[in-house]
């Protein structure tokens, strides 16, 4: 029993010397290290602190099991800055400013099928520069002269030509016209030679509604195709078109070597307006790209220039109150004007370099004339190395005398 006693004696005061410690060392320790020490280990067991700080993270108090343990963030670099290179642009080049087109400008009706509706563009773009020229393409992308109960071009071309009074009518069709045709004799197949006299008939027809009427006509020939037989086509069918478009006072405009190669085939790659090897043709070998569309108007692009004259310059502008040259004349014109005496010695001549005059007439003609127009030359002087005359004999009173 005594021992029991004193055992339980030595642990108070133990305990009262731990005690004693922790509270001796806690005011120690600075504020806020003490709060939160106070904080961590507040009713904790004095088991807790003899046992050390792998007991107390084992076995955490209640109130803090629900907590997750706080890790140790790593430490973050800051970001290093990295060089910013600026990104390269390409130069946008300067929109070109917009030609106003003249109000009295001239137009040019262009008419056909779907090559034609391209071939307007192309134009357009070649006379945008041009304020004198407007262009209006009047194109039907099925259209031709076969099937005029689709389209009827004959009927359509003078309602065109009279709302637009055009100073002159491009043409190219053809394309879609080799099928069958219907005549009056029936239906013709298409080659035979029935449908070339009638295809013939409507073309000479089709040209004159417009030569009559005293406008210039440019009838654009058929280009090569990816098919041989629409090529070959193409080729006798532009041979018609010749004929009766210059047969007419028209012009016929032959495109063929734009588009073909030197052994004249057929060509989806060539050589643009500018001499850059370009895509001409789309995939299905018939249409045009682009840039074909503008080398075919490159074709037309000159007669038509040649037949609008001076209307077609781009230097061309209209003169209005806000661009007249000033054609005032002076107040005083007395001020401007210089009295000459018609004795004056400048007027004749006479202040030349030198005091110069007139060469003199001479009727005798001099060695470089006799030279140059009668091919004669001077004799040399006797005795001179080019004196090649033979030497005279002597007579003998020469003789005797020396």
């Amino acid at each position: 029993m005594t021992k029991q006693l004193d055992r339980t004696r030595w642990i108070r005061g133990l305990a009262l010397a731990a005690a004693t410690l922790s509270f001796c060392l806690g005011s120690m320790l600075p504020a806020d290290y003490a709060e939160a020490q106070e904080l961590r280990y507040q009713r904790r067991s004095i088991l807790d602190f003899f046992l050390g700080r792998r007991y107390i993270d084992e076995n955490p108090q209640p109130e803090m099991r629900d907590q997750p343990r706080r890790q140790q963030q790593p430490r973050r670099r800051p970001p290093t800055q990295k060089a910013v290179t600026p990104m390269r642009t390409t130069p946008v080049a300067p929109a070109e400013p917009v030609v106003q087109k003249q109000e009295n400008a001239q137009k040019i009706l262009v008419v056909g099928d779907f090559l034609a509706g391209g071939l307007g563009d192309g134009l357009a773009a070649a006379f945008e520069t041009s304020p004198g020229v407007v262009v209006e393409a009047r194109s039907n992308v099925s259209s031709g002269l076969v099937r005029d109960d689709y389209y009827n071009w004959p009927g359509e071309l003078p309602k065109m030509i009279n709302e637009l009074k055009p100073a002159m009518v491009v043409v190219m069709i053809g394309t879609n016209d080799r099928q069958q045709m219907v005549t009056d004799a029936g239906k013709e197949k298409f080659r035979t030679d029935g449908w070339f006299t009638e295809y013939q008939r409507r073309v000479l027809a089709f040209g004159k509604e417009i030569t009559s009427r005293k406008i210039p006509l440019l009838w654009v020939g058929l280009p090569a195709f990816e098919s041989d037989s629409m090529t070959a086509d193409a080729v006798q069918m532009n041979q018609l078109y010749r004929n009766q478009v210059e047969s007419i006072g028209g012009e016929f405009v032959d495109i063929w070597d734009g588009f073909v190669d030197e052994n004249g085939k057929f060509i989806v790659t060539g050589s643009d307006v500018n001499g850059q090897q370009v895509r001409l043709r789309t995939a299905d070998g018939v249409n045009l790209t682009q840039a074909g569309r503008r080398k075919l108007a490159f074709y037309v692009e000159k007669p038509a220039r040649r037949l609008l004259g001076t209307q077609a310059s781009p230097d061309l502008v209209r003169l209005d109150p806000g661009n007249l040259p000033a054609l005032t004349l002076p107040a005083n014109p007395m001020e401007h004007t210089q009295p000459i005496s018609l004795s004056d010695p400048s007027l004749d001549g006479g202040a030349e370099l030198l005091g110069a005059s007139r060469t003199p007439v001479t009727l005798t003609k001099s060695p470089r004339d006799l030279l140059v127009e009668q091919g004669e030359m001077a004799p040399a002087p006797t005795g001179r190395i080019d004196d090649y005359r033979m030497p005279t004999p002597k007579t003998a009173a020469e003789v005797s005398v020396k």
